[in-house]
């Protein structure tokens, strides 16, 4: 978006010239990305806390992993928003290919958000059974290719 409004004005002001290097444009969108998380991140992970969004841990599991217990989960919302949003601002839109990695990210952030919605609703260490997963994901890269 930032490169499809700022990038036709070099014409007239050289120094937008720089948008259309792409390790520019990669430079400020990872730095974008990263202030996406580093300012909503804190607010995020405090209404996950509110909504009682805790990590289930097997019984069966190593004894290490129980200090897990109540660790808020879906922090993938939050990693998979700032990418999406920063791919949006920079990226040249028109290149099929961004579309592709996009679908690809919320198709399989999509995947990720429904098994631990299912953790969370059976309150137990297994959403999505792994044939489940697997299925889905597959529907996913075939969908894009």
């Amino acid at each position: 978006m930032i490169y499809h409004l700022l990038y036709p004005l070099h014409t007239t002001i050289s120094g937008f010239n720089v948008f259309r290097y792409i390790t520019f444009r990669t430079i400020y969108a990872t730095l974008t990305a990263f202030l996406i998380c580093f300012l909503i991140g804190p607010w995020v992970i405090k209404k996950l806390k509110q909504m009682q969004v805790r990590q289930y841990i097997r019984e069966d599991g190593p004894q290490t992993h129980l200090q897990k217990a109540g660790t808020p989960t879906m922090g993938g919302v939050l990693i998979i928003f700032s990418v999406v949003v920063s791919t949006l601002l920079w990226t040249n839109l028109a290149n099929i290919y961004i579309w592709i990695m996009l679908f690809v990210i919320i198709g399989f952030g999509a995947i990720g958000f429904a098994d631990d919605y299912l953790m969370l609703v059976k309150k137990r260490s297994r959403g999505l059974s792994v044939k489940a997963k697997f299925m889905l994901q597959i529907i996913v890269a075939l969908f894009e290719a």
